[in-house]
């Protein structure tokens, strides 16, 4: 019996562009808390399964590791975002939503170390812009004379040392040692959360 014979009850569901953006979805999802268990090189079978489709789905979305890892790195780069353009935000609320990430990403971690002034230091491109952006984020939330502003370099370089801090099994135990790196820096850290819309 063709798909076509069959009664509707028994005929797939097929939501076309709907179920794209939900299997979308939930590939970066799976993504996000397996690259959050096992690293970056985890194998994309196990992150395919998480979400409940197939490979063939994954690579239909993500041609290949490098793309399925930037669009969970966007998604926390955007949420930085959203959080420092949100009404009556400040630096505290950021670095909050910030060090979110930092405890439940190591890719993320990685990006935040993406040294931009230097085009020959191997870090890939999309890792220095996404650095970049965060960047630019949390600096129009600093005040004047805040020590984070100091100079250039000093706001990106205390992000990566708190990141240094960011170790442990679980994520209770890397928010309390990242929560502990800010406070030895003498920076206020807002409620460590994700930015909610």
């Amino acid at each position: 019996m063709t798909q076509r014979n069959l009664p509707d009850e028994r005929r797939p569901a097929n939501d076309g562009p709907k179920a794209a953006a939900r299997n979308r979805a939930a590939l970066v999802a799976a993504a996000r808390e397996i690259y959050a268990e096992s690293g970056l090189s985890a194998p994309l079978s196990a992150i395919a399964r998480r979400a409940g489709v197939g490979q063939g789905v994954l690579y239909r979305h993500f041609p290949d590791r490098a793309a399925l890892a930037l669009a969970v790195l966007e998604e926390n780069v955007q949420q930085i975002e959203q959080a420092a353009a949100a009404d009556g935000t400040d630096a505290a609320r950021v670095l909050g939503v910030l060090t979110w990430h930092q405890t439940e990403s190591t890719a993320f971690v990685g990006v935040l170390h993406a040294d931009g002034a230097d085009s020959r230091s191997g870090t890939p491109a999309y890792a220095q812009a996404l650095s970049r952006r965060v960047e630019r984020a949390l600096r129009r939330h600093l005040p004047a004379g805040h020590r984070l502003g100091a100079r250039p370099e000093d706001l990106m370089i205390a992000i990566a040392m708190v990141s240094g801090a960011v170790t442990g099994p679980t994520r209770e135990q890397r928010e309390r040692r990242a929560l502990a790196a800010w406070r030895l820096l003498g920076v206020e850290v807002g409620p460590v959360r994700p930015f909610a819309t």
